[in-house]
């Protein structure tokens, strides 16, 4: 604990410490994997709709063919990032993120099975979160904006995402998710609004800007694209037969399994080995008698 509070001093400033960040994200890993199933769930939602959001108004940027190939995807980086501020400040369940709630794992504060339970329930409320804003703005005709450039871009865009094979994808979601359990790492740094956007703004751009894959995000630009495809809104001379339900669920499971690596490897196991195992952490973990008995009480019905 006393390294812990050195650490603290040693990266001193007027946001939290990384010592800090590692305590807050432990505790919330623990509520995360016990929250009730019906707000978790409607959380997910709004979590697959944000991010959809987000992804939205990226479409908004790449379907603009006058800008050049750097200024294009930093600047739908940034304005994807949307996405994440929804998520981090309005609050909601988004699967990427929650890949950190093993660092609470690791201590033995939550089970296996509510780590597979969070993720699963988490995961399946973003795609219904996903899906449904695909609806709204396939009913919006949100495609023919720009003379019918957003159409184009969202069938480009998941062309390029179902083309490679499946170890490609794997590894586009290790780099993407690294990057955003960055993002959220740098969030919850931020003592104010403005403080939080800054800190995930720049890692959102990086990963969107490099084409890497975020599984929630392709439950978005996947499904819609297809939807385009199979309803006759692709131009004139576009070769969209990739577009398939197989190659959809393909990327989906790839860019998924990269995310857990990225996000609960690269970033959870690193940081908790380093201000938890290294340096002790600021809260000393409960033993592991007393650690049971929480399980045991808290695996109770309510009543």
């Amino acid at each position: 604990m006393a390294d812990g509070n050195a650490s603290t001093q040693m990266f001193g400033s007027d946001a939290y410490s990384p010592a800090e960040i590692q305590d807050k994200v432990e505790k919330l890993g623990v509520k995360k994997a016990r929250m009730a199933f019906l707000p978790e769930f409607m959380l997910s939602i709004v979590a697959g709709g944000s991010i959809g959001l987000g992804a939205m108004f990226y479409i908004i940027v790449a379907a603009d063919d006058s800008l050049g190939f750097a200024i294009s995807h930093v600047l739908g980086g940034v304005v994807f990032s949307l996405g994440l501020a929804i998520v981090m400040i309005g609050g909601a369940e988004l699967f990427t993120g929650n890949c950190l709630i093993v660092m609470a794992w690791w201590n033995g504060q939550i089970r296996t099975g509510e780590v597979l339970r969070n993720w699963t329930v988490v995961w399946l409320g973003n795609m219904v979160g996903a899906f449904g804003l695909v609806f709204l703005l396939y009913m919006s005709h949100f495609s023919a904006l720009n003379n019918g450039g957003t159409g184009s871009a969202m069938l480009k865009i998941a062309v390029g995402k179902v083309s490679p094979d499946m170890i490609t994808i794997f590894f586009k979601g290790i780099m993407c998710n690294l990057l955003v359990c960055l993002a959220v790492w740098l969030a919850y740094a931020g003592r104010t609004v403005a403080d939080k956007m800054a800190g995930m703004v720049l890692p959102v751009a990086a990963f969107v800007a490099a084409g890497f894959d975020h599984c929630v995000a392709n439950m978005f630009f996947l499904p819609i694209a297809w939807l385009l495809a199979n309803t006759g809104h692709v131009p004139a001379g576009m070769d969209v037969s990739v577009l398939t339900l197989a190659n959809i669920a393909q990327n989906l499971i790839a860019a998924t399994l990269g995310n857990i690596v990225g996000g609960a490897g690269f970033v959870g196991l690193i940081y908790w080995a380093i201000y938890r195992k290294g340096l002790g952490g600021l809260t000393p973990l409960p033993a592991k008698s007393e650690a049971s008995a929480i399980r045991a009480k808290t695996a109770q019905p309510a009543r």
